[in-house]
């Protein structure tokens, strides 16, 4: 029927309007900036990086593999490996990046870098609110301002960020475990002579 479509249209329109003076699950707009809506656990925009523990610089988790950089299909991640390896929040000595730049004008929010990272120390962050007027430095996001707590990464992501955590436990353990049994490894028997 010629006209079928125009009809289901207007009619989902005023079964909206007249529904949103009866029950407030019919309103359809949001006063934003003053009212949001609480995003899904599954958005993303831009990647941020995750620490451990208390200190952004020794808790990073980002050794400067540089992987996610050359996977970057629009290269706009840039990574500079620091020459000395420092301390992490552990107290074991790990490569750290110098220098690691996202800029977000040319990022497509893909997510590659967070799937090729083999030490999930990358993730996608969920804020959108980035405008400038400056679009060169504004848009360029340091490591200073891409540091972000794990406690952060589990309120944003918190099914994701337990399965993460789970999974490093779990190699965190099993390193440990290979760790004693090589140190609890009895001598091999001497040869007997005979």
């Amino acid at each position: 029927m010629l006209g079928e479509g125009l009809a289901k249209g207007l009619l989902t329109t005023a079964k909206n309007f007249v529904g949103s003076y009866v029950s407030r699950e019919r309103l359809v707009t949001v006063q934003y900036p003053e009212e949001r809506r609480p995003l899904p656990e599954a958005a993303r925009s831009f990647p941020f990086l995750v620490y451990d523990g208390d200190d952004p610089v020794a808790g990073l988790r980002c050794v400067a593999c540089k992987i996610c950089e050359t996977e970057c299909p629009p290269q706009c991640i840039y990574i500079v490996k620091d020459k000395a390896k420092k301390p992490d929040h552990t107290g074991k000595l790990q490569n750290q990046p110098l220098i690691f730049d996202i800029d977000i004008s040319v990022c497509m929010s893909c997510q590659i870098c967070v799937e090729v990272c083999p030490f999930d120390a990358i993730k996608m962050d969920v804020a959108y609110e980035w405008s400038t007027h400056d679009r060169f430095e504004g848009l360029l996001l340091h490591k200073e301002q891409l540091s972000k707590p794990n406690s952060y990464y589990h309120k944003i992501h918190p099914t994701e960020a337990a399965e993460v955590d789970a999974r490093l436990a779990a190699a965190r353990a099993k390193a440990a475990a290979a760790r004693a049994g090589g140190a609890a490894k009895p001598a091999a028997p001497a040869a007997v002579k005979g």
